[in-house]
């Protein structure tokens, strides 16, 4: 099984689609549990392994303590440390640039990737993405849930997950990027809505509007929708591919 080592970190990940083709790094749904059988589960409406395989080269995986891959936990730990993971992937794999796909924390993922290394994206795509309005009202009940699924954690402490949570979750909007950021990017979007507590529609919308390069696609995710969307992801990577 393919892992990729980072420091102490351990990355799992998987490559599928022919290695000639160009570069698609996936961004799993799961919040912290972001793991690739999020991408085969049922009712995740898009699996990008299956639907862009047969001409991309698409890289899935696990991010850090979800899945098979693992990191220790340490108060400093924030969207940069993720972004350092998935950068250092594509360097393992000889990649420079490439086109991102995310949902849920994989829009905020995205943005954050955009803000550190937007030489390295050549265009994303955004299903869904998490976010939030207003303050932070305690610690989000999906940290909570992958907390309980931690082990063998012998370094880890409450400080140090109470830190981590401050870290990530503290800024509104999209978490990693405030409202101000997005009309800078100058990278081609494709963003498409959520409709959830946890995927607000307004935030998809809003990222929408502000980026310059933005497509939005408002509903996806059932019947003739989803296929529709399907074929334009595909046709949205074609056309940004150099």
């Amino acid at each position: 099984m393919p892992f990729f080592r980072r420091g102490p970190a351990s990355i799992y990940y998987q490559e599928h689609g022919p290695a000639s083709g160009f570069p698609v790094l996936l961004l799993a749904p799961g919040s912290l549990n972001s793991s690739i059988e999020w991408w085969r589960r049922d009712g995740t409406p898009m699996n990008p392994m299956a639907d862009l395989g047969d001409r991309f080269r698409v890289i899935a995986m696990d991010q850090r303590n979800a899945g098979q891959s693992w990191a220790p936990i340490g108060p400093e730990d924030n969207w940069d440390t993720y972004t350092g993971d998935q950068t250092g992937l594509l360097d393992h794999l000889g990649i420079e640039r490439a086109h991102l796909m995310g949902q849920c924390i994989g829009g905020p993922l995205i943005m954050n990737f955009l803000k550190t290394a937007p030489h390295r994206v050549v265009s994303a795509v955004l299903l869904q993405p998490s976010g939030r309005f207003g303050p932070l009202p305690g610690r989000r009940p999906s940290f909570n849930q992958w907390v309980e699924t931690l082990t063998n954690h012998p370094e880890m402490t409450d400080e140090a997950l109470e830190s981590m949570h401050r870290n990530m979750y503290t800024a509104d909007f999209v978490y990693t990027v405030p409202r101000e950021f997005v009309p800078a990017c100058t990278a081609p979007l494709l963003i498409m809505a959520g409709n959830d507590q946890a995927h607000p529609f307004e935030i998809a919308q809003q990222l929408a509007e502000l980026a310059p390069n933005a497509e939005f696609i408002p509903e996806w995710k059932h019947g003739s929708a989803l296929q529709a969307a399907r074929t334009r992801v595909g046709e949205f990577l074609d056309r940004h591919t150099p």
